[in-house]
């Protein structure tokens, strides 16, 4: 029931955690987005109800099939107290039945506004507690400082904004380029294996990841001077399958990070349902596609 908020996560953090599931079942994060378009190809009303109609159907059916689920907190947002109701018993359904969690809500602030959003998402108790969240680093990195901190005191995960599979991120976060990581992708990149090296056990990521767009390609990440694998934390990329890439876009954009990088697909998967069995079979496929994955070069 809303307001009941998940269970403390395990004491193991959230990169060995995320490690083990992706181990286990593969490099894929399956989002839940319920947008208008495809709530009304699954002939669902576009309310609250429908929306948690929908996201139960996903669950049910890739539930030990994925490594984690994404829920686009915007698109339950849209519908008020009644739809962030929906999402706080998403999360806590999936806490129960033992699956990863990245809520896709993108916060970002200062002081204790940050504390608040980082409280909300990653506190033990919180009802809308994720195992991750997206991040914006966009008041400067350690402006993040809170949700930093707290996610490392609960063993949760944050996921900030790198590279992102837009292609207006690219006049922000490519400025400053000096081809030495002097860009502001390459300066969060930084950042983040810095925290990471702080905080990552002897053999596992640290919980700081960042989102870099499948669809960013090779040359981008080269130009830049950005060394991937050195963050040493999970890498979120967004952008595979109706954005465009595919399993050669990503062992491309990644290189020989590409054991980091836990590959996000949505609308491809959605599109197959609403039968539970149809969206499951796609959510197989895909894992199998990603499962060919490897370092390029």
């Amino acid at each position: 029931m809303p307001g009941a908020g998940p269970a403390a996560v395990s004491e193991l953090g959230f990169g060995p955690r995320l490690q083990a599931a992706m181990a286990r079942r593969g490099p894929l994060c399956v989002g839940i987005d319920p947008h208008p378009a495809l709530l009304s190809a699954w002939e669902l009303p576009d309310d609250a109800a429908g929306v948690e109609r929908f996201s139960r159907t996903v669950l049910e059916a890739a539930a030990g099939r994925c490594a984690a689920f994404k829920p686009q907190v915007a698109l339950f947002e849209r519908h008020g107290s009644a739809g962030m109701a929906a999402l706080e018993r998403l999360l806590a359904e999936a806490a129960a039945a033992d699956v990863l969690t990245i809520a896709d809500a993108k916060r970002g602030d200062i002081g204790s506004t940050m504390a608040a959003y980082a409280q909300a998402w990653l506190a033990d108790g919180s009802p809308l507690a994720a195992d991750a969240v997206t991040l914006s680093p966009y008041l400067g990195f350690d402006s993040l400082r809170p949700a930093l901190d707290l996610a490392a005191v609960t063993g949760r995960g944050v996921f900030v904004l790198a590279l992102t599979s837009n292609p207006e991120g690219a006049g922000v976060q490519h400025a400053g380029d000096d081809g030495d990581g002097g860009s502001v992708a390459g300066r969060i990149c930084a950042a983040a294996a810095d925290e990471n090296a702080a905080r990552r056990s002897a053999d596992g990521w640290g919980p700081v990841g960042l989102v870099v767009g499948a669809t960013v390609g090779a040359e981008t990440i080269r130009r830049l001077g950005i060394d991937l694998a050195a963050v040493a934390g999970p890498l979120l990329a967004p952008g595979y399958g109706a954005q465009g890439a595919g399993v050669a876009e990503v062992a491309a954009t990644f290189g020989r990070a590409v054991p980091a990088a836990l590959v996000s697909s949505s609308r491809q998967i959605l599109a197959a349902g609403p039968a539970a069995a149809d969206v499951r079979a796609a959510v197989e496929a895909t894992v199998e596609d990603l499962r060919s994955l490897a370092p390029a070069g």
